[in-house]
C-alpha cells in the first residue's frame, strides 16, 4: 500500500491554464467496480468510479445544487421546452487524444434508444428523449424530448461515451471498453484484479490536482480503519458505525457526510413455497426484532441520541416526500400476533418449528456480502431470530459480482427465499424498477420478480403524474400497499461516513456520486 507522496510530478498547460498534479492517493472501496462502461453500472462502486473517469452532460453542485456541466457551454430551449439546443465547449479531450463533439452525445443517446443496448441506466432515458440531432458546425447538439418538461437538462444528466470506439450502438457489457474505458472525466482509469489505478488527464475543462489514486477492496473493518489512521492509505468510502468513534477521536481524519439516501432490506420470494401466502410474509416481519438486530449488528441502542439508523417502514427514506409517515415501522417483534398469522394461513407448530402443507419451512437466506461491513453479522443475526420464531434457516453472504449481476436481475430466484441488500438513490428516487412486474423493458431490479397488478397500476399512476402532488399520491399509496403485502421486509436508513486523512484537503463529497467535482481535491 503506498503513502502519500508529496512530490509535485505533473506539469503542464492545459486551456491556457497551468496544471499542476501532485501526490499520490490510496483509499478502500467497498469492492471492485463490476463495469467500467456507465450504461451497465449497478451498484455504488461502479457510480463512484464513473465519476473519475467520465463526465456527465449535466449534474448537481455539491454545494449549491445548481444544476451545472463541464461539457456545456451554454443551452437554449426550442419549441415551447420540447427540445434543448446544447452548445459544447470546445477543445474537450478524450483520454486517447481524440476530440469531443456533438458526435459522441448523439451517439450516446442513439446508443441508449437502441432497443439492443441492455443498460438498466437508458431505462428511464428512453422514456424521456425521442432523440438527437448533430450540429458539428456549432459544436451543438439539439436533444428532443416526449413532451415539455419542467427542467430538462435534468434529462440528459447521462455520462458521455466516445462515438470512436464502438462500432454500433447496440452496445454490449462484455466489450472491451467495459474494462478499458476511454472518457473525458479528470482521471484515466484502469482496472486490475485487485484494485483500480488513475491517473490524471490534463485537459481543457479539467484540472486534477492529484496526479494518482488508487482504490482497493476492503477487508476487514478493523483493519482498515488502522491502516487509515497510520497513514496506509489516505481514505475509506465507508467507515461502519461501530468504528467511527475510533475515527472521530483521531488528530489526523476526518469523518465526512456521504449521502446515499439509502435503505435496507429483505427481500421475500414471494413465487415460492409458504412464502406466497402474504400471511406468512407478515408472520416472518413480526417475527423480526429490528432493535435488537440494530444494536448487535451496528451497535446501537434504543435510546441513543442521534442514532445513526433509522427505521422505516417503505421503500423511501423518512426525508423523502414520497415517504407516507402514516405507515409506522416495527421497531419490535410480536410474537404472538406472528403466530395467530400463520395459524390463519394454515400452518402448524411442531416442536417449535413451522410446517407448512405437511412440510418443515426452512429458509434460504443470503446477503450482499459488502454490507457485513456497515451491519456486522446481520445475515447471522436474521437467521437466529428465524430460528427462534420456529422457521428453519440457511445463510449464505453472496458476493458482489453475484449480486450485481444475479441477484438484482432476478437470477437467484430459484436459490434463494430471501435476500438482505440495500438501494441507494440519486436526485430522482423512483421505484418502478424494483417492484413492477418484470418484462418489456420493466422491473429490471426486481430481485425475485415480484408480480402484483395493483402495485403495477400504482407505478404506472406515478409514471403519468403531471405534478409533484399527483407523484407523491400515487406514491404514498405505494408505501402503503407494499407495507401490508410486504414482497420486502424494511429495516432502516443507515447514515454513510466516509474518513479521508487531513492531507487530502478540500475533498468536497457529492451525494449519491461522490467524485463529480474531483477537481478541487489537492494534497
Amino acid at each position: 500500500m503506498s503513502r502519500t507522496r508529496h512530490v509535485l510530478s505533473a506539469l503542464g498547460l492545459c486551456g491556457g491554464l497551468l496544471f499542476l498534479a501532485g501526490g499520490s492517493v490510496s483509499f478502500y472501496e467497498e469492492a471492485l467496480p463490476t463495469t467500467m462502461n456507465p450504461l451497465f453500472a449497478r451498484g455504488m462502486v461502479d457510480h463512484r468510479t464513473h465519476e473519475l473517469v467520465f463526465d456527465r452532460l449535466f449534474f448537481r453542485s455539491a454545494i449549491t445544487n445548481e444544476l451545472k456541466s463541464n461539457l456545456v457551454l451554454k443551452y437554449q430551449k426550442l419549441e415551447d421546452g420540447k427540445k434543448l439546443k446544447i452548445y459544447l465547449k470546445d477543445g474537450v479531450k478524450w483520454h486517447d487524444g481524440k476530440a469531443f463533439g456533438p458526435k459522441d452525445v448523439c451517439f450516446t443517446i442513439d446508443a441508449m434508444l437502441n432497443p439492443k443496448t441492455p443498460s438498466p441506466i437508458a431505462k428511464e432515458y428512453r422514456e424521456s428523449i425521442v432523440g438527437c440531432e448533430s450540429f458539428p458546425k456549432e459544436n451543438a447538439v439539439v436533444v428532443e424530448f416526449v413532451k415539455a418538461y419542467v427542467e430538462l437538462r435534468e434529462r440528459v444528466a447521462f455520462a458521455v461515451l466516445p462515438a470512436h470506439t464502438f462500432d454500433s450502438t447496440a452496445i454490449s457489457p462484455d466489450l472491451d471498453f467495459s474494462s478499458r474505458p476511454v472518457g473525458t472525466g479528470p482521471m484515466k482509469a484502469a482496472k486490475g484484479r485487485q484494485a483500480v489505478t488513475y491517473t490524471a488527464f490534463p485537459n481543457a475543462h479539467h484540472n486534477a490536482r492529484i496526479e494518482s489514486m488508487q482504490s482497493q477492496e476492503g477487508g476487514d473493518p478493523f483493519v482498515q480503519v488502522r491502516t487509515l489512521l497510520t497513514g496506509g492509505v489516505q481514505g475509506l468510502v465507508s467507515v461502519a458505525p461501530a468504528h467511527r468513534p475510533g475515527v472521530r477521536a483521531s488528530d489526523d481524519v476526518a469523518l465526512k457526510s456521504y449521502d446515499l439516501r439509502s435503505w435496507w432490506f429483505i427481500a421475500l420470494n414471494t413465487n415460492k413455497g409458504a412464502l406466497a401466502n402474504q400471511k406468512v410474509r407478515q408472520a416472518i416481519d413480526l417475527t423480526l426484532d429490528r432493535n435488537q438486530l440494530r444494536e448487535l449488528a451496528i451497535g446501537v441502542k434504543s435510546d441513543d441520541a442521534n442514532s445513526p439508523c433509522e427505521f422505516v417502514s417503505g421503500p423511501f427514506v423518512g426525508s423523502s416526500p414520497y415517504y407516507n409517515r402514516a405507515v409506522k415501522p416495527r421497531p419490535e417483534a410480536d410474537r404472538a400476533k406472528a403466530e395467530q398469522l400463520m395459524t390463519a394461513a394454515g400452518a402448524s407448530k411442531q416442536a417449535d418449528r413451522w410446517l407448512y402443507e405437511g412440510e418443515a419451512i426452512t429458509l434460504r437466506l443470503g446477503m450482499n456480502a459488502p454490507l457485513d461491513t456497515e451491519a456486522k453479522d446481520l445475515l447471522n443475526q436474521v437467521g437466529n431470530q428465524l430460528q427462534e420464531g420456529g422457521f428453519d434457516r440457511q445463510v449464505y453472504k453472496v458476493n458482489n459480482d453475484d449480486w450485481t449481476q444475479r441477484a438484482i436481475t432476478g437470477q437467484l430466484a430459484e436459490e434463494f427465499d430471501a435476500l438482505i441488500g440495500k438501494w441507494s438513490f440519486g436526485v430522482v428516487e423512483e421505484v418502478n424498477p424494483m417492484f413492477h412486474t418484470r418484462g418489456n423493458g420493466r422491473g429490471a431490479l426486481n430481485i425475485f420478480n415480484y408480480s402484483n397488478p395493483k402495485v403495477d397500476e400504482l407505478l404506472a399512476k406515478y409514471d403519468d403524474a403531471h405534478t409533484d402532488t399527483e407523484a407523491q399520491d400515487a406514491y404514498h399509496e405505494l408505501h402503503r400497499y407494499l407495507a401490508e403485502d410486504l414482497p420486502y421486509i424494511f429495516l432502516w436508513k443507515l447514515d454513510t461516513k466516509s474518513a479521508w486523512r487531513n492531507e487530502v484537503r478540500n475533498n468536497t463529497i457529492s451525494p449519491y456520486f461522490y467524485f463529480t467535482e474531483f477537481d478541487g481535491w489537492r494534497l
